[in-house]
């Protein structure tokens, strides 16, 4: 059984290959139903795996879209329940290569029904 360390950066390297390649139902299987997402420049609350998936819907539809990446630095497990926090970077580009913005973020996962899970993240736009 691995870890809870490699099972979320193995996780969010799946996630990263999934926006990269605008795998919507793929990028679904990572977020619990209610997870939600602070944006990092506007501060824009989506609410709910539908909510992300419409918004990743319409990024993808984008002819020159941008791919996100987040880098996980740190991961904190809870010693008392199935959760951990994910502490890194990210960054997103355009598919030409154009750097858009990076910054910092937080996600917390839970593991249900055997999966880790994104209930929550949050990013902090710094360039």
């Amino acid at each position: 059984m691995e870890s809870p360390d490699l099972a979320i950066r193995l996780r969010r390297a799946a996630f990263n290959r999934a926006i990269a390649e605008a795998e919507l139902a793929a990028i679904g299987q990572f977020l619990t139903i209610n997870a939600v997402l602070v944006a990092g420049t506007d501060s824009a609350i989506l609410s709910g795996r539908k909510a992300q998936l419409l918004t990743w819907k319409h990024e993808f539809a984008s002819a020159d879209r941008t791919i996100y990446v987040r880098l996980p630095e740190r991961i904190e497990i809870s010693p008392i329940g199935p959760m951990v926090m994910e502490y890194g970077k990210w960054h997103g580009a355009t598919l030409s290569g154009i750097d858009l913005a990076s910054g910092t973020y937080v996600a917390k996962w839970r593991k249900a029904g055997g999966e880790w899970m994104i209930e929550a993240e949050i990013y902090l736009t710094l360039a």
